[in-house]
């Protein structure tokens, strides 16, 4: 018979935010909230709040802010999870902000301690102390009874049968001596980076007692929905979906293109990456297109994630009427500031709901550029991130890549990142008899024979035409004989 005790997992509200944590905050468990000023700890502390109370698992917010809660209430209004039905019915607020001028911690400390008893809440918010320690500085008080009130105050918090959570604006060096993150049960890290002009927040759960949190800093917005989380995608080797395994070892996907199946040693195998390099003009955006109607005939929708182009741009007539009908998602990452956490959950939430087995990333130009700064210096890092987790889960991807076109050098890839993909199609201009001509070549398909051959081709109304290769058109214009292969 198992002895072990079985602690309740309470779910945050916040989307994202149970992952990282293990399954939710811990029934009973004294957490800190902390982080820089502004970085969203008051509105991360309501949104859970509200999610949580109950007329019958009550909460007790207590503020030591010097304005009233009405004011700080006025924004939190403006965010759906807000419920005024549920303030002093499920939800009480209490301000200490008189108790704090005074400078009495004992008085404090007990006024805390009263309320509760009295209210007998589920859940305990204080929020900030940290305004405490800067009016007792004011006052010229220790910094040894400082030190004190947090601490009885923690302690307080932990005796209680109650979930809490204690809000502190912290820098990291002031982390790392405070007692207090010696005793919290959870300790949840906000931060926000400014670089140019480009603000990201980032979230950490620096620990969390009796469940297995996700480790790192992952991104999260505060949006008019309120604050959604992000959870960095963490690439397990191995992890393969069983349902998907099986197909990805023995089926192929057709590419649209005539004859370019053969190229490819028989369509492009389930779940790789394929990336389609070549300069502006060169007919990528059409291969791509070519490449999710041809799913679509299969039965197999796909999704688009446009960076470069808008998606009334990116689409032809044809694909736009699937788009219509529901057989093909776009998703518009044209805004900046993106990370890679939040463009791979648009993805893959698309992708499940579609059930989805192509997916179009136009281009990798486009998406270095909508990543904000802090993200585009690890683009190689962030790129192998996303595909890892999108070839788990069986879906095969196509990416666009500009490539300058300079007649003389052979490049594969830009960025570095030929090693990423499993396949490489290069497009390139060449010049015969004083005319552009259109060439591509299959260069990788990984564990598979392609073909070697440079083949010319054309973009008609149809799409993309595969003509002879290289050789044979020179054999042509030279008068020789061609022998088919």
């Amino acid at each position: 018979m198992s002895k072990k005790v079985s602690i309740r997992s309470l779910k945050t509200g916040v989307p994202g935010l149970d992952n990282l944590l293990g399954g939710g905050i811990p029934e009973f468990s004294f957490n800190l909230i902390a982080g820089t000023p502004g970085s969203g700890k008051t509105t991360l502390a309501h949104q859970i709040m509200f999610s949580l109370a109950t007329p019958s698992h009550r909460a007790l917010f207590f503020t030591v802010l010097g304005e009233p809660a009405l004011k700080m209430l006025r924004y939190q209004q403006q965010f759906p999870f807000f419920d005024i039905n549920k303030v002093n019915e499920s939800i009480r607020y209490v301000n200490l902000s008189a108790d704090i001028l005074e400078g009495d911690f004992d008085r404090v400390l007990s006024r805390i301690a009263e309320e509760v008893k009295d209210y007998a809440p589920s859940l305990v918010v204080v929020d900030s102390f940290r305004s405490v320690v800067q009016s007792a500085k004011q006052q010229e008080q220790g910094g040894v009874e400082l030190q004190g009130f947090v601490q009885h105050l923690a302690m307080q918090m932990t005796s209680w049968q109650a979930t809490t959570f204690l809000i502190g604006e912290y820098m990291m060096p002031e982390a790392e001596s405070s007692p207090i993150f010696t005793v919290a049960d959870g300790i949840l890290w906000l931060s926000q980076n400014l670089q140019r002009s480009s603000m990201v927040r980032k979230i950490q759960v620096v620990k969390m007692r009796g469940q297995a949190q996700v480790p790192g800093l992952h991104t999260f917005r505060i949006s008019d929905a309120g604050i959604q989380v992000f959870p960095r995608a963490i690439v397990q080797l191995g992890a393969v979906d069983s349902a998907v395994a099986p197909a990805m070892a023995n089926e192929r996907v057709a590419m649209g293109v005539p004859g370019l199946d053969e190229m490819l040693g028989g369509g492009l195998p389930v779940g790789y990456s394929l990336v389609v390099v070549g300069p502006s003009g060169s007919g990528k955006t059409i291969l791509a297109t070519q490449f999710l109607a041809e799913g679509i005939r299969r039965g197999e929708p796909g999704v688009i994630a446009a960076f470069e182009k808008s998606p009334s741009q990116l689409l032809n007539n044809k694909l736009h009427a699937m788009v219509e009908a529901g057989q093909v998602g776009v998703i518009d990452t044209r805004a900046l500031d993106l990370s890679i956490d939040e463009t791979l959950h648009d993805l893959i939430e698309m992708i499940t709901r579609m059930h989805a087995k192509r997916v179009v990333i136009d281009s990798l130009s486009g998406f270095e550029l909508a990543l904000a700064p802090q993200f585009s210096e690890d683009f190689r890092g962030s790129l192998y991130r996303m595909i890892a987790q999108l070839t788990t889960m069986g879906v095969t991807i196509l990416m666009i890549a500009e490539l300058e076109d300079r007649y003389t050098d052979l490049r594969f890839s830009p960025y570095g990142s030929a090693f990423l993909t499993d396949a490489i199609i290069v497009q390139r201009y060449i010049e015969i008899v004083g005319q552009f001509k259109r060439v591509f070549s299959v260069v990788k398909v990984r564990g598979s024979e392609h073909s070697k051959d440079i083949r010319l081709f054309d973009i008609t109304d149809e799409g993309i035409i595969i003509g002879e290769t290289l050789s044979e058109y020179a054999g042509i214009l030279s008068g020789r004989p061609v022998v088919s292969p």
